[in-house]
């Protein structure tokens, strides 16, 4: 189109100028070529050719964003873009927005000083102030801005509905949703790709599986996109089975399954407890180099710990070449959940000896687990008190929680309670039922009674504690006070929690096959697929 362009002067400066607005990145991608263009079309007046040494200049300073960590280098950035006048060039400006709006180092008030300068901003700039709002989660401000946009007579366009509709699944309001699809039926905006696949993750994000999975269906040939997005959504709505499915009907579509697509579909394999289709994606990791990547590899080890198969999932860290802290922080808990203290601890003094990873939050609470189910309840200490003072890595509810157990459990009541006390943060009903059931366990009647006070103005009817409290009066011998909170349920009509349920393998070579039921492509079980499942029997403990 430019090579055509460059017989007619005047046409081609003016189309040169629309495609550098609209394309932002074209003069970074071609910069010669612009340059030669200008330079060697001898009808192109002096005033419309670009001078060498400015466009020289821009490059120099958009090259200084790349160098950009702070907003006192952002202040000097543009102060240098003031200084050698480019602060009217739309293209430096818009540069300048998209970087303090879309980059981690950026800031959005300055984006939105630097916005508001430009007397008439086009659909990309208003695009980038959404999508800045978006991102920082100021989701109020990304639709005011949206309708600012519509007022001053500017359309939105695919980027524009893709990123609000994140947004509105960010805000967790399916009618905004719901709107805004509207408005992309209007605009005759549905059959694009990007939004399509934007508008199954909204509803997805939503928990509007049906219509999720209707749009989806609706394509005509979905790509791996829309393949990964409709896994994931049923993955985040617990319709693990179904994610299952549709994993191996990609594959029978002849589409080849990517990291993201890897990483969700073990996921669903984990909540499952399927290790036979664990396994099943971990061969075919083994034999395509496309899935070989730190995240699969750390999913998979995810996956094998919580299938009970940790030697599996150790065989896989052992041969991971690349490791990353997310690595050793599942391998951690994953030993110590398994009653592995000794090796979770090992591993854990390895991490730091070798200074591989600085451990976070995540590390600690698996080191504290591993304490927890080892019964090393000095460790446990020491560790808690290195995480703050050496680490400077500030306790959650979740580390709490897991010392007063591991206090709990192993006698020390009291130290438990000042623990709880102590917290800067409000203490939850589970961590207090935690101490309340430590106190059953060791007799300690009179602590339990403070404790239950505590657990009562934050849930005062949870049958749970009722129970707790009722057996921890028998256990002591003081039958009367039992009696008295087994009458309390009766007259407040507290019911005892049901059994929980347990799962058990009872036919691991179960196969699943993905038929197409018309109208809507569902799945069902079978047994007569290449594809291996695993087959659950729902049994009441």
């Amino acid at each position: 189109m430019i090579v055509i362009a460059r017989r007619k002067s005047n046409f081609a400066v003016s189309l040169c100028s629309q495609i550098r607005i609209k394309f932002p990145h074209f003069p970074l991608l071609f910069p010669k070529f612009i340059f030669s263009f200008f330079s060697s079309d001898s009808e192109v007046t002096t005033d419309a050719r670009p001078n060498g040494r400015d466009f020289a200049k821009e490059k120099r300073l958009l090259s200084l964003f790349k160098q950009c960590s702070t907003v006192k280098d952002l202040n000097q950035i543009h102060a240098r873009i003031v200084q050698t006048g480019f602060d009217q060039n739309l293209f430096v400006i818009a540069k300048l927005i998209e970087f303090c709006a879309v980059s981690d180092h950026g800031d959005m008030n300055y984006a939105v000083l630097a916005f508001n300068r430009i007397e008439n901003p086009d659909g990309f700039l208003w695009n980038t102030m959404i999508r800045g709002f978006g991102r920082i989660s100021k989701l109020q401000e990304a639709f005011e801005f949206y309708k600012r946009m519509l007022e001053k007579g500017i359309s939105a366009d695919n980027f524009t509905f893709s990123f609000l509709l994140k947004i509105s699944g960010q805000m967790g309001s399916l009618i905004l949703g719901k709107q805004l699809h509207v408005n992309i039926l209007k605009l005759g905006l549905e059959s694009h790709v990007y939004v399509r696949n934007t508008l199954i993750h909204m509803y997805g994000m939503l928990k509007d599986i049906k219509t999720a999975r209707n749009l989806f269906v609706e394509m005509p040939k979905p790509d791996l996109v829309a393949w990964n997005t409709v896994i994931d959504c049923h993955v985040s709505c617990g319709m693990y089975e179904e994610a299952l499915g549709l994993f191996f009907r990609m594959f029978q579509s002849g589409i080849e399954p990517d990291e993201a697509t890897l990483v969700v579909t073990v996921s669903a394999c984990s909540a499952l407890g399927a290790l036979d289709s664990g396994r099943w994606v971990h061969s075919h990791v083994k034999h395509n180099d496309r899935g070989k990547t730190v995240a699969v590899f750390n999913s998979l080890i995810d996956m094998y710990a919580k299938c009970g198969a940790v030697e599996d999932a150790l065989d896989i860290f052992n041969t991971m070449g690349s490791k990353n802290r997310v690595t050793w922080n599942t391998m951690i808990m994953a030993l110590a959940t398994h009653g592995d203290a000794e090796d979770a601890l090992t591993l854990f003094s390895k991490m730091l000896t070798e200074k591989l990873e600085n451990p976070d939050d995540v590390t600690f609470l698996g080191v504290l687990c591993a304490c927890n189910h080892g019964g090393e309840v000095e460790e446990g200490r020491r560790y808690f008190d290195l995480m703050t003072k050496h680490f400077n890595v500030q306790p959650t509810l979740k580390h709490y929680g897991s010392m007063v157990d591991m206090l709990g459990r192993a006698g020390f009541v009291e130290e438990a309670y000042q623990l709880i006390r102590s917290m800067p943060m409000e203490c939850n009903a589970v961590i207090w039922r935690t101490l309340l059931a430590a106190c059953r366990l060791h007799g300690n009647v009179k602590l339990g009674e403070r404790v239950r006070s505590h657990v009562l103005e934050i849930e005062p009817d949870h049958s749970s504690d009722y129970v707790l409290l009722a057996n921890m009066y028998a256990t002591s011998g003081q039958w009367n006070e039992m009696m008295k909170i087994r009458k309390s349920m009766q007259r407040k009509g507290v019911q005892k929690p049901e059994p929980g349920n347990s799962y058990l393998e009872i036919n691991p070579h179960r196969k699943l096959e993905m038929e197409t039921v018309e109208n809507c492509n569902e799945f069902s079980m079978c047994s007569h697929s290449k594809f291996s499942s695993t087959r659950k029997s729902n049994v009441s403990s």
